[in-house]
């Protein structure tokens, strides 16, 4: 593989981990929102596996502190 295209993709993986993370964020402050009431701990559980699963990805990509400073303050 070309390494421009192996550092686009690897670029693009990294992204969509962040993506990844801040939907799940997303979701879970909606969820609060409309509930009106704190998440379910069991979903609590679930979307720290994926946080932590799309951390690992990112850190293969790319590592960055920022970002697994930022997603600590998530949980």
């Amino acid at each position: 593989m070309e390494p421009e295209l192996e550092e686009m993709l690897k670029d693009l993986l990294w992204l969509n981990s962040v993506i990844a993370t801040e939907l799940i964020q997303i979701t879970e402050n909606t969820s609060q929102i409309l509930r009106k009431e704190d998440i379910p701990e069991s979903c609590r559980v679930e979307h720290a596996e994926l946080r932590k699963r799309a951390l690992e990805i990112a850190e293969k990509c790319q590592p960055c502190q920022a970002l697994k400073d930022h997603l600590e303050k998530h949980q």
